[in-house]
């Protein structure tokens, strides 16, 4: 008897999804909840667990396929010491099982999953390698081998690389290379939306420049008491969410947004920090911003920024938000203009932190500043509250106490 293993049931805004990585292969004995494969939406990837312990007996769906909920991906059934046969390969699974007194097919080796992202990331093909593991599986000590035997010699030919796999980084020679990739779900769903925000918004930028000294002091002087108290590193990203925050209260217009005719006017503060993973652009929320302590804004956006690049994020961690901030500075971006994140009315940009003369009580000085801008929907958001909310965010970072003390 066999278990079904179905795909989960995706959230109202998802209505299928692509199966992107098998981490079974036929024949594989799997535990209950291990994780089989994972599935790409256009905004999370889900993880779909074994529902019981057993062996991988049929897999109905290739890497790549595009999936609905309830749909029956594979089979799993008794381990081969209970059952007494073996699992069978039906036409068109993923991978190549390994058959009675049949080896594997040369062509096309079973790959772990280390394995597997070794040759991604390097640009290879499976077949260019010798498995030695169980049934021909090719290994990552297979992979590290062979690359390390081709530094010796001349670069392989290029071969055609797998359309279902991010494109590697060409080599650098005569030759006029291309690869051809389709995009991720998560960048075709990033894309659209920002097109979409470019056409349907009128967006503007205004800019601002901050004195970071006396943040950098403050932080400087209690950062080793903070990280011994609280278990977490201090950085500028909680002063810039509290400061915004306050900013918010005395502009309600930035926290709003539009729903047809209507401008919704938010009375929460659920603030998206855009995170950079593998997968693209991310923005996880920050829920009730406002009643968030400085220790516990950091705790969250380490965590969750360490979701983003574990690709564990859930629909409920990055749908939503009132407001964003965005940090281009990681980067080095001296100055850059967001683009808003729909339906939001604006987003905050941080840039690069540099030293630059500035003049001060008639004096000039070097001070480290840092360029702040802020996109905004001129349809519901006038310039006027647009400046004045970028300067009300500049004056509670060059005097932090105002952040501490609300005021």
């Amino acid at each position: 008897m066999s278990i079904d293993v179905q795909v989960p049931e995706f959230p109202e805004s998802v209505s299928d999804g692509t199966l992107v990585s098998w981490r079974k292969h036929l024949g594989d004995p799997v535990k209950r909840s291990e994780v089989l494969a994972d599935i790409e939406t256009d905004k999370v990837v889900f993880e779909i667990p074994a529902p019981t312990d057993g062996v991988l007996l049929e897999v109905l769906q290739n890497e790549g396929a595009t999936v609905v909920a309830r749909q029956v991906i594979a089979r799993i059934g008794a381990a081969q010491s209970e059952a007494g046969t073996r699992p069978s390969v039906p036409s068109g699974a993923l991978g190549a099982a390994k058959q009675e007194r049949e080896p594997p097919q040369a062509s096309q080796p079973v790959l772990s999953p280390s394995a597997q992202k070794l040759l991604a990331d390097h640009g290879l093909q499976q077949q260019q390698v010798a498995g030695t593991g169980k049934g021909g599986r090719v290994l990552k000590e297979d992979v590290l081998r062979f690359i390390g035997s081709q530094n010796t010699q001349s670069p392989p030919a290029p071969v055609e690389e797998s359309t279902s796999r991010p494109a590697p980084v060409l080599p650098v020679g005569d030759d006029r290379l291309e690869r051809r990739v389709p995009m991720t779900r998560l960048r075709a769903r990033i894309a659209e939306r920002l097109v979409s925000a470019q056409h349907t918004a009128a967006i503007l930028t205004t800019f601002n420049e901050v004195n970071m000294r006396p943040v950098m002091d403050l932080r400087q002087r209690y950062r080793q008491r903070f990280e011994e108290e609280h278990g977490v590193r201090l950085g500028y990203m909680s002063f810039f969410v509290r400061a915004s925050v306050e900013a918010l209260r005395q502009f309600p217009e930035i926290n709003a947004s539009l729903d047809g005719p209507d401008i919704v006017y938010h009375g929460y503060y659920d603030v998206g920090i855009a995170v950079s993973s593998a997968r693209g652009l991310v923005v996880p929320i920050l829920r009730d911003a406002d009643r968030l302590s400085m220790a516990a804004i950091e705790s969250q956006i380490a965590a969750l920024g360490q979701k983003s690049q574990d690709g564990t994020l859930s629909i409920e961690e990055i749908t939503g938000g009132t407001f964003t901030i965005t940090n281009g500075g990681v980067f080095g971006s001296l100055l850059s203009t967001p683009i808003l994140n729909p339906p939001q009315s604006a987003i905050l940009g941080m840039h690069k932190i540099e030293d630059r003369p500035v003049a001060e009580d008639g004096q000039v000085v070097v001070r480290p500043m840092m360029y702040l801008a802020l996109s905004y929907d001129h349809r519901i958001i006038d310039g006027r509250e647009a400046v004045r909310f970028l300067v009300t965010v500049k004056e509670m970072l060059e005097d932090p106490a105002r952040i501490l003390l609300e005021v």
